[in-house]
């Protein structure tokens, strides 16, 4: 069952069929295979995929990400972090991932965050004199780590296919993205030692304050949003209406952004939500051709003929989705291969929110490889180089990524240890 699944997935998605229509497709084929195809339950369960209150989260977390690029915010957290380290040799490749993370706390979309990042600081790195291969890498790198820091759109589709609580995905997310963030940083030292490029003035403190202010109503947002999810304040779908709301009234606290704009950010929003949510639909459609096709247990029973061991059966499944990931979307990976791999690594004992942690960054690694990586093209728009090009610059990155998620792999209590601080 599993190989007609995948193997007409991958025909239709080879011939050029959009990700959505190629899962209904594979999804009927296995119903009729097992003599269970009828029009009213696929009918019934597209409808039920996108039913869902959770999954409401992901368009006010995209409008909120529009509005912030619209309304000046994004230039705000950048000058805050320019001034802050703007004046140490590879000063501005720190303040990428600085401004990351806190972006990061923003949209939950890799995406957003590299289009917003790198319209802003490429051209300044590439001024500077730092290598625009490297800069455009960096980049593209620090933008997947708006997937992993909460708030994550993928950690809420996991969490929504997968029936597991989003609050703690987004809470587990936290030490990870900031590992990867650090692991960035080390890799950067090395990478700006070999640059000869100039160095910003160094900020007085009070130009620094200044900043700070500037940037104050947007640096609150990520602390608003774990705060409140944290002490149970509101749920991860009303986080995101209070980071949409929010984020529209900065905006215009900054004065940045236009009445007329509005419904040009409106219909972005709308145009991004209408893919997700359909997606959505489909794989809910998959699921449930999967659950009853009996693909966990079959996939469960191949993989624990190879291995009992949870830890070696982990690192099986995360080369597998990084093969994955270098041929499919973020989105659609996590949509077909959650209701897949979720029960085989529950019968040997996986905690399900660790596992969701593991497979999002996996996944988001897969946006920074050739051939289909999102974001790097993403980056390559930007700069206006070559996908061969952005591959060299973005490989010490890249390494740095692989290394923080066998960590995680090798040793789970960086993720458990510090959720069941937040989630306590």
């Amino acid at each position: 069952m599993i190989w007609l699944f995948l193997g007409v997935l991958f025909f239709f998605l080879f011939i050029g069929v959009p990700v959505a229509i190629a899962m209904l497709v594979a999804a009927i084929a296995m119903m009729l295979s097992i003599g269970i195809f009828d029009t009213q339950t696929v009918a019934e369960y597209l409808i039920k995929g996108a039913n869902n209150f959770s999954l409401m989260a992901i368009p006010f977390f995209i409008l909120t990400g529009e509005i912030m690029n619209a309304g000046g915010v994004s230039k705000r957290i950048v000058e805050f972090a320019t001034s802050l380290v703007g004046h140490i040799r590879g000063g501005l490749g720190y303040v990428t991932i600085i401004a990351g993370v806190i972006f990061a706390g923003l949209s939950g979309s890799a995406v957003a965050d590299t289009a917003a990042l790198g319209a802003i600081l490429i051209p300044m790195m590439i001024a500077q004199g730092y290598n625009k291969n490297n800069s455009t890498g960096l980049v593209a790198a620090v933008g997947i780590i708006g997937t992993v820091i909460p708030p994550s759109i993928p950690m809420i589709l996991f969490g929504v296919i997968g029936g597991v609580s989003i609050t703690k995905l987004f809470m587990g997310g936290i030490i990870p993205g900031l590992l990867m963030a650090l692991g960035l940083m080390i890799a950067w030292y090395f990478v700006a030692k070999r640059a000869d490029a100039k160095t910003l003035p160094k900020a007085s403190w009070a130009q620094r304050g200044r900043a700070f202010i500037r940037a104050f109503w947007a640096l609150l947002l990520p602390l608003i949003i774990i705060v409140g999810l944290r002490g149970g304040v509101f749920t991860p779908t009303e986080a995101g209406v209070i980071a949409a709301v929010y984020a529209l009234l900065i905006s215009f606290v900054y004065r940045e952004i236009k009445i007329k704009k509005l419904p040009e950010v409106f219909v972005e929003t709308a145009k991004t939500t209408g893919v997700v949510m359909f997606l959505a639909s489909t794989a809910i459609v998959s699921a449930y051709a999967i659950t009853v096709g009996q693909v966990p247990r079959e996939l469960g029973d191949f993989l624990q003929g190879i291995t009992t061991n949870p830890t070696l059966l982990l690192l099986i499944i995360m080369f597998f989705l990084l093969v994955v990931g270098c041929v499919m979307d973020l989105t659609p990976a996590i949509l077909i291969f959650t209701p897949v791999l979720l029960p085989v690594v529950e019968a040997v004992g996986i905690d399900p929110i660790y596992f969701g942690i593991l497979m999002v960054i996996n996944l988001s690694i897969g946006l920074i490889t050739p051939p289909i990586g999102t974001v790097l093209y993403v980056g390559c728009g930007i700069s206006k180089i070559s996908i061969i090009d952005i591959t060299k610059g973005i490989w010490p990155f890249l390494l740095v990524h692989f290394i923080v998620l066998i960590a995680l792999v090798l040793f789970p209590e960086i993720i458990t240890v510090p959720l069941g601080w937040f989630t306590e």
